[in-house]
């Protein structure tokens, strides 16, 4: 029986990892005997590689152009990205391994799936490994590594990029994003309790990073429709300073400005619309919300087929400029808001507050026989290295 997990997260590369590893836990934490440890996978390298994780928030949030190109390489160089980071992480990865002793290892980040297989197969260690897709429909490669036990894919249309990239389909489930259960908590608002009379409450947040034209958007939306107004900037202390330095000086009680918060949950349900960029995690989180959804922008890279993807299931609408930002709440506000209703009755069709609770019986009910080979003991004893934390 799988009782000792490792999984394997980031915590500076966006949000979204730390997010699902905080889903996964909290039911792994209520199963009894069942013991997990969770380790930034950027930490196994060093101060060096560590730094180049902490670099993904001024990147995304300065130069998407530059993230572009460093998507586009490392997804046609993945056995050289998968090589580089192995012998950044080896030795600290082989300690921890004689430290925790896994029954199995979980990967929710794309960087620590080939690197490690690599490492196990070298080193033949026999341990079971399964990679949880961070990302609903653009994967990179280095997500779909064959070698892999199981792959947890949240949708149909990223299981396909998996079978496309070479990985049989028999290794590929198809669960869902997991979704932090407090946002399947929240109380559904009724659709009908949109009055004509009482000014919408909207949100405008753009991940952890903050970026955005989140001034402008609000000004917009309070001069031309009278919205109340929350914004969420997120880590990005100078954008939260220069927000509550113009808007709310101008616009008062209308303006409502928020960093980085622990209670997003709250702000997205007492939402009547979320303006958002397409960051899995959080569109996802809003869709558990019953909170319907203005697609803002999309990271080029992981994040590129989002909008499309919201817009197929009607979980999102999308708006791809400021110019078009009027015609389309016009669009969501005629016909007494009937698209807005339309997207709640979607997304609550569309969601599943199990997805976290059945990755993790899958993951705990996978049969030890069909990991590995008859016979093969698991030694991962590594007694002469020291673990870095």
């Amino acid at each position: 029986m799988i009782k000792n997990i490792l999984i394997i997260s980031s915590n500076y590369t966006g949000h979204g990892h730390k997010s699902i590893t905080e889903s996964l836990s909290e039911k792994f934490d209520i199963v009894p005997d069942v013991n997990i440890h969770v380790i930034d996978g950027f930490s196994l390298g060093g101060n060096t590689l560590l730094k180049v994780g902490k670099m993904y928030g001024p990147i995304t949030r300065n130069s998407e152009h530059l993230w572009k190109v460093i998507w586009d390489i490392t997804s046609v160089k993945v056995p050289f990205v998968n090589h580089l980071i192995e012998a950044k992480i080896r030795t600290n990865f082989l300690a921890l391994l004689d430290k925790v002793k896994p029954d199995l290892i979980l990967t929710v980040h794309p960087n620590f799936n080939g690197s490690i297989l690599n490492i196990l197969e070298k080193n033949d260690i026999h341990i079971p490994f399964v990679t949880l897709i961070a990302d609903l429909i653009s994967i990179t490669p280095l997500w779909a590594d064959s070698r892999a036990d199981y792959i947890i894919s949240p949708t149909k249309e990223a299981k396909d990029k998996c079978i496309e990239f070479g990985v049989p389909a028999g290794k590929i489930k198809v669960l869902g994003f997991p979704v932090r259960e407090r946002f399947n908590n929240q109380l559904r608002k009724d659709a009908d309790h949109y009055s004509p009379n009482k000014p919408l409450n909207c949100l405008i947040m753009s991940g952890g990073e903050g970026v955005g034209h989140m001034g402008k958007m609000a000004k917009t939306l309070i001069e031309t429709f009278g919205f109340n107004i929350t914004i969420v900037a997120g880590r990005n202390e100078k954008l939260q300073a220069h927000l509550k330095k113009t808007l709310v000086k101008k616009y008062g009680d209308k303006v409502t400005i928020y960093g980085f918060t622990r209670n997003i949950q709250d702000l997205i349900a007492h939402s009547d619309i979320a303006f958002i960029r397409s960051s899995p995690n959080v569109m996802m989180e809003a869709v558990s919300c019953n909170t319907p959804i203005v697609i803002t922008g999309a990271l080029p890279g992981q994040e590129a087929g989002n909008p499309r993807f919201a817009e197929k299931y009607h979980l999102a609408i999308t708006c791809n400029s400021m110019n078009n930002l009027v015609p389309t709440i016009n669009e969501l506000l005629e016909n007494n808001v009937a698209m807005l209703k339309e997207i709640k009755k979607s997304q609550q069709q569309y969601v599943d507050p199990q997805i976290s609770e059945n990755i993790v019986n899958f993951i705990l009910n996978i049969p030890s026989e069909s990991l590995q080979p008859a016979g093969v003991a698991r030694d991962v004893s590594f007694n002469n290295i020291n673990y870095e934390s």
